[in-house]
């Protein structure tokens, strides 16, 4: 009999934990700590850049897949392609235009498990008045209340009629742009 309550009360310990590990939903994302960088090739050689003002919002329980939410908001014009000439063209009218449509955005539309930390998500990209369709290899690594998201996808620019004119020469700079984000994220405060 004693083995008996030993056993059920180690079931109910572990059903609890269990329980409560799944209330665990990373909902802030650490901007300051966060980043959305890209590469490509001009001319054959390797570039990267990245974006000094993004906003992101999230929902992430690991347990609760299907309820997962992501947004991220991408201020165009704080591009840094790696010079101030290049910073000032891609901001004009053949490229981002971003007098005209100043964000960027990702909305995400599912999340699917892979297995492991890994994941694959879907969503709309909208750049330049363009929507379209993307999904994204992401992993996801967790430490107490603290999580990484880390991420990639490839897009073709001119999809998005990013470089116009001249610029839709894909031997100058090259039509696959691959996209990067770091998230780092916390826990919720009321899930603490």
């Amino acid at each position: 009999m004693h083995n008996l309550i030993k056993r059920v009360t180690q079931a109910t310990f572990l059903l609890l934990m269990s329980n409560s590990a799944s209330a665990v939903e990373y909902t802030q994302v650490m901007t300051n700590e966060s980043t959305v960088t890209f590469g490509y090739k001009q001319m054959g050689v390797a570039l990267d850049g990245k974006f000094n003002k993004f906003a992101a919002q999230l929902a992430f329980d690991p347990a609760r897949l299907a309820k997962a939410q992501a947004r991220i908001d991408i201020d165009v014009a704080s591009i840094d392609s790696g010079s101030d000439e290049g910073n000032e063209e891609v901001v004009g009218k053949q490229w981002f235009n971003a007098q005209a449509f100043p964000t960027a955005n990702f909305v995400s539309t599912g999340l699917k498990a892979l297995g492991g930390n890994r994941y694959e998500a879907s969503g709309k990209l909208s750049i330049k008045g363009r929507t379209l369709d993307v999904t994204a290899p992401v992993t996801f690594q967790s430490a107490g209340n603290k999580g990484h998201f880390d991420g990639a996808f490839t897009i073709k620019r001119l999809d998005y009629a990013i470089g116009e004119g001249v610029w839709t020469d894909v031997d100058t700079v090259a039509n696959e742009i691959q996209i990067k984000f770091h998230l780092v994220v916390n826990v919720s405060p009321s899930k603490k």
